[in-house]
């Protein structure tokens, strides 16, 4: 099941290599390519992800099957248009968790991890959060729709390893119907972008389809600027872990009644008291030290 995201590291570590030494052999100035403290960083934050992962699947194991119990559905295991309708139902659970994960700030503490490398490469893609425990609940659905949990861990791990390879600066535009019914290369790098045009855009897992019918869809234009709007300057993957929990907490800490304190903690990332958006603020200024960094902002706003 989830396994074969395993199985499929070998193959990461070899695509990662191999992309890696075209940038010191193929020389292309308008990329932006790898940095290896950056790459150490995302192979750090990988590598606590797998093993953070080893116990909470079981317990998303466990979720999934209460709830599947629950329902008198089953989808049967030896039909085919059983792993069709999983598909499609996986990407849509996918898009929508995606999506939440930038529109409300708890979300967006674990998954701004992934965000915060001012590069984009197949290390990229490795660099994942260690509190994953904020994306079962938009899959409870699939397991109450009938789909046994094996079948929902499955096609979860079947989407990761898609998505390894958009990860990537490499490949640009393919051809027109793969760009309009995928996601690819182009329309995840717009994802990445801290340009605002590119905000909140291109959520899709496997297909871009959900984009389109959902208004979030954005073509690539301009140069896309990697990372945050206000990049956190560190390399030190506990911060990388846990900056933006820890921003959250003093800003909870420091709001002067409950309203502002669920609108930190639920509003979107940049969320105010004043309803201005933090985000497009300048980005303060940051001394960066080895492994760390010193801010003279107060906490370490979002993208």
């Amino acid at each position: 099941m989830s396994e074969i995201i395993l199985y499929a590291i070998p193959a990461f570590v070899l695509l990662l290599g191999v992309e890696a030494l075209s940038f010191r052999h193929i020389q292309d100035g308008d990329l932006v390519g790898y940095r290896a403290a950056d790459t150490r960083t995302s192979l750090t934050m990988g590598l606590g992800n797998v093993v953070i992962n080893v116990g909470w699947k079981v317990v998303v194991l466990l979720i999934f099957a209460f709830f599947y119990e629950l329902t008198p559905l089953r989808m049967p295991a030896d039909a085919w248009w059983t792993y069709v309708l999983l598909f499609f139902a996986d990407d849509l659970a996918y898009y929508w968790f995606h999506r939440i994960s930038h529109e409300v700030r708890v979300f967006w503490a674990s998954h701004v991890v992934h965000h915060s490398s001012e590069h984009y490469n197949l290390s990229t893609a490795l660099r994942q959060t260690w509190v994953p425990m904020t994306y079962f609940p938009f899959w409870i659905p699939l397991a109450l729709l009938g789909f046994a949990p094996w079948m929902i861990l499955l096609q979860q791990s079947i989407s990761l390893i898609y998505q390894f390879w958009i990860h990537t600066e490499r490949i640009k535009r393919l051809p027109r119907p793969i760009e309009f019914i995928f996601n690819t290369p182009s329309h995840h790098r717009v994802h990445h972008g801290a340009n605002e045009i590119y905000l909140d855009r291109n959520y899709g897992g496997i297909l871009i389809i959900w984009d389109r019918l959902f208004g979030t869809f954005q073509g690539e234009g301009e140069r896309v600027r990697f990372g945050l709007t206000k990049n956190i300057k560190t390399y030190n993957p506990v911060r990388v872990a846990f900056h933006e929990w820890i921003a959250i907490y003093h800003d909870v800490r420091g709001a002067g009644c409950w309203r502002d304190r669920l609108g930190y903690m639920f509003g979107g990332p940049g969320w105010s008291p004043d309803g201005h958006d933090n985000r497009l603020d300048e980005a303060p200024t940051a001394i960066v030290t080895q492994g760390t960094s010193v801010s003279t902002a107060p906490s370490a706003v979002p993208r």
